[in-house]
């Protein structure tokens, strides 16, 4: 009887612990986007670490560095049990997916923002990096965003875009008869660029190319690259001209040159104008990578998407975007960072402990360096880079070429950008312009009225 009463108790207190894991299961915080939530290397959501050590979310910005970022974490993890989140943004998403997982209850710990108009957006969940290893590293404060003594942000990549080349397809062009140029280097100002492009052109069947240049597409992977990128060059005209780095007015003195580098991209491509629509970055990338374009605007990041398309570093090579400037002879390539890494100060004191702990580890490991300089092929402002892990392939190569040939870097003045509701406008007008729908009037008013428009959209309480 004794043990039958004792055997009842044990059930009851079984069955009772697990209704108590049941109703904590059920009453417990949502993870973010719940069966869509981002999963880490270890397989463990955010914050379930197992301990009490805190947990890392970073929001990643560059989609082609997504499956690095995403090793990386595995091995953080591995050596300390910490659990590390990647999730990737999708190309040309990431304002909105960083407003949506700001939300929820486990908000990314680390996160992007693009430069000063992206800091003014975020301040209030920007963590002061002061004090932190991550900071005291830094080559220079031009690679901080600071308010007063705070900082805020820091830049992890340094980074060059341009015009990449073909340089097996242009030295083949220059051995043609009555070739605009002899040698590649000759092309230093846009007169000539345009010369050698409308010649390939005209002779692309002699050549065995499609076009001078690759498609310009216009869909959402890759009409950054003309909306934005390119956009860059008008603006950073104007600002020399009137001494600024940052204006809640843009004039349009230079969208004349900026409408002549469009036409010569779209009147001298793999595909007709009304087709960039339904184009894609990776179509881009394809046609170059197969020879059947000579050049493809994009920068040193898309170097390991080339190699692993089968093009080697003799290949390739990248010169300064012309558009017929006052001076641009003595233009470099264009170089900065949109790329600053800020830590969210509104998460628990142990995640963000566990946050600063990675990114410091990032900087200061072999696997960290290794990952980021030869994996990623990011060029880093850190100190901690400056021996044995540096990039080197052919597209940074260029740049550095460009610095000790004395010519002057452009800036990214492009981070000024007031919104993306102005890129996206700029981006729909130009299409609307290649496609005979629209005429250049159009991205005139979406360049200068739209930057007033959204300045003041910003400054709103």
């Amino acid at each position: 009887m004794e043990m039958r009463k004792i055997m009842a108790l044990v059930i009851a207190v079984a069955v009772l612990l697990s209704l108590a894991v049941i109703f904590a299961t059920a009453e417990g915080p949502a993870a973010p986007g719940d069966a869509q939530m981002p999963v880490p290397s270890n397989g463990q959501p955010s914050g379930q670490t197992g301990n009490e050590t805190g947990a890392v979310y970073y929001l990643n910005f560059k989609p082609e560095q997504a499956t690095q970022w995403e090793e990386l974490a595995r091995e953080y993890t591995s050596q300390t049990g910490i659990s590390v989140t990647v999730m990737t943004a999708a190309s040309d998403t990431y304002e909105d997916t960083l407003r949506s997982e700001m939300e929820k209850a486990q908000a990314p710990t680390l996160f992007q923002v693009n430069g000063p108009v992206g800091l003014r957006t975020w301040r209030d969940y920007c963590l002061d990096l002061s004090g932190t290893a991550l900071y005291r590293e830094l080559k220079s404060d031009e690679f901080a965003l600071k308010d007063g003594q705070e900082v805020l942000g820091v830049a992890y990549a340094i980074e060059t875009y341009g015009l990449i080349y073909n340089r097996e397809l242009l030295s083949q062009y220059c051995d043609l008869p009555e070739a605009v140029i002899s040698r590649p280097e000759e092309i230093t100002n846009f007169e000539t660029l345009k010369a050698v492009a409308e010649d390939i052109q005209a002779r692309k069947e002699e050549l065995g190319v499609l076009g001078a240049f690759t498609s310009a597409g216009m869909d959402s992977s890759s009409d950054w690259r003309f909306k934005t990128h390119l956009a860059n060059m008008p603006i950073y005209y104007e600002y020399r001209d009137r001494g600024v780095e940052v204006s809640e007015t843009i004039e349009g003195t230079y969208l004349d040159h900026y409408r002549a580098i469009w036409d010569l991209y779209i009147n001298n491509a793999t595909c007709p104008p009304g087709m960039i629509g339904a184009r894609s970055n990776e179509d881009a990338l394809a046609e170059f990578a197969l020879g059947e374009a000579v050049f493809f605007q994009n920068g040193t990041w898309v170097y390991d998407s080339l190699i692993q398309n089968g093009m080697e570093d003799e290949q390739l090579g990248m010169l300064p975007l012309y558009i017929g400037a006052q001076g641009e002879e003595e233009q470099g390539l264009t170089t900065g960072s949109e790329n600053y890494w800020c830590v969210n100060k509104r998460a628990s004191e142990e995640d963000i402990a566990a946050t600063i702990a990675f990114l410091e580890w990032v900087i200061t490991s072999d696997e960290g360096r290794e990952a980021l300089s030869g994996d990623m092929g990011f060029v880093t402002p850190f100190r901690t880079f400056d021996e044995g892990y540096t990039a080197n392939n052919a597209l940074q190569r260029a740049a550095n070429e460009y610095l000790e040939a004395g010519k002057t870097p452009v800036s990214w003045s492009f981070t000024t950008i007031p919104s993306e509701t102005w890129k996206n406008n700029v981006g729909a007008a130009l299409l609307e312009y290649a496609q005979g729908t629209g005429d250049w009037e159009t991205v005139r008013s979406a360049f200068v009225d739209g930057w007033a428009a959204e300045v003041t959209n910003s400054q709103r309480p």
